[in-house]
């Protein structure tokens, strides 16, 4: 699979096969942390426009 979106990534190929076990990306540790201090880390990451 060429395009991998989301938090969760699935062991598979493009023909099907692979262990299909799940992993969590690093993405996936990121959000958790924005969900769990509300946003609050957020501040200072962004550019103001």
């Amino acid at each position: 699979m060429k395009k991998r979106y989301g938090f969760i990534y699935v062991d598979r190929n493009d023909d099907g096969s692979g262990t299909l076990e799940r992993y969590k990306k690093k993405s996936f540790h990121w959000y958790k942390e924005v969900i769990r201090t509300n946003g609050a880390n957020l501040i200072g990451v962004t550019k103001k426009l």
